[in-house]
C-alpha cells in the first residue's frame, strides 16, 4: 500500500546526464521529424550541421527512468499510466551537453480503491557548466491499482478549457509501427511499450506508445503548423492524456488559436478516439 507521507517531498532521482548530437538526432526521429527527407524546414532537427535541439527533449533529458517499478514505492506498476505532462522552457536546450535532473514528488492523491491514485512529481533539467535552470517538467501519473490508502483526495489541478468551435488548425501525423521501440532508445524503457504480454497484463491488445511520445508528436504539428518549424518559439506546453495510441496509427492534432497561446487536443484518426486532451502551448 502507498504511504503517501513518505513519498512527498521525496527526490527519487538525482542525476548527471550528458547527451550527444547523436542522443539529439535520435530523439526528434523517434518523433516523425525527417520523414520527409526534402523538408529542409525539419533538417535542423536531424542534421548535425546546425542542428537544434526540440523543446519536448526536455521530457527525456535527466529522466529518472521507469522509477515506479522500484518495489520502495508499492505501486502496481502493470497497471500505471501517465495522466498529464507539462514543460516549460526557461533557456533553449543546448544540442549537446551535460545537465543535472532532479525529480521530486509533489503530492499523491488518493482517488479510492475502485479508481487507483494521483503520483505528482517535477524534474529541473539544470545546466551542470552553471547550474542555469534550462527546463522545469510536471508529470502526473496515475496508479490504477493502488486506490484507498486514507491519503488526501484533493483538490487536483485544474484543466484547461479547450474551445468548442471549429477548430483553426488540424494537423495529421503518422507515425511508426516500431515507433515505441525506437522511442524506448531516449530513456523511457517500461517494457509496456515493447513486450505484449505485459500489454495484455496491463489491459491492452497490443503494446502503446509513451504518453511522452504521443505528446512529442503533437508538439510537432504544433511546431510545423504555427512556429513555422521554428522550435525555439514553444515556450511550454500542457496536457492531460485520455487514451492510449498505438504506434502505427495517425495523430490528428486540433488547434485553436489565441493571441500567442494554441489550445489542442490530439486523436487516433483509425480508431476516433481522443488519446490527448486539455492542451494549452505557450507561443513567442
Amino acid at each position: 500500500m502507498i504511504d503517501y507521507k513518505l513519498l512527498v517531498g521525496m527526490i527519487i532521482d538525482e542525476r548527471e546526464a550528458p547527451y550527444r548530437i547523436e542522443d539529439t538526432l535520435l530523439y526528434a526521429l523517434s518523433l516523425g521529424f525527417g520523414a520527409d527527407p526534402t523538408d529542409v524546414n525539419q533538417l535542423r532537427y536531424v542534421y548535425e550541421d546546425g542542428l537544434e535541439a526540440l523543446p519536448c527533449m526536455s521530457l527525456v533529458l535527466g529522466y529518472p527512468g521507469f522509477w515506479l517499478k522500484n518495489p520502495t514505492y508499492q505501486v502496481d506498476w502493470t497497471k500505471v499510466l501517465h495522466a498529464e505532462e507539462a514543460f516549460e522552457i526557461h533557456v533553449p536546450l543546448p544540442s549537446a551537453g551535460t545537465v543535472i535532473g532532479k525529480t521530486v514528488i509533489t503530492d499523491v492523491i488518493d482517488r479510492g480503491a475502485d479508481k487507483g491514485a494521483f503520483i505528482y512529481s517535477t524534474k529541473e533539467v539544470r545546466n551542470k557548466q552553471d547550474g542555469t535552470l534550462l527546463a522545469s517538467v510536471k508529470s502526473a501519473t496515475v496508479a490504477r491499482g493502488d486506490g484507498g490508502f486514507n491519503g488526501p483526495t484533493g483538490p487536483r489541478p485544474a484543466a484547461i478549457e479547450v474551445p468548442t468551435r471549429v477548430p483553426d488548425l488540424v494537423c495529421d501525423l503518422p507515425s511508426l509501427p516500431q515507433q515505441a521501440l525506437l522511442y524506448r532508445l531516449c530513456g523511457d524503457m517500461n517494457p509496456l511499450h515493447a513486450d505484449p504480454a505485459v500489454a495484455l497484463k496491463g489491459g491492452f491488445e497490443r503494446p502503446i506508445l509513451h504518453g511522452r511520445a504521443t505528446m512529442g508528436i503533437a508538439h510537432h504539428a504544433i511546431i510545423k503548423t504555427c512556429c513555422d518549424y521554428r522550435a525555439s518559439r514553444l515556450k511550454s506546453m500542457r496536457l492531460r492524456f485520455s487514451a492510449p495510441f498505438f504506434p502505427g496509427e495517425t495523430l490528428r492534432t486540433s488547434i485553436w488559436r489565441d493571441g500567442n497561446k494554441a489550445f489542442f487536443t490530439a486523436a487516433s484518426v483509425e480508431r476516433g478516439v481522443m488519446v490527448l486532451n486539455n492542451g494549452l502551448a505557450i507561443i513567442e
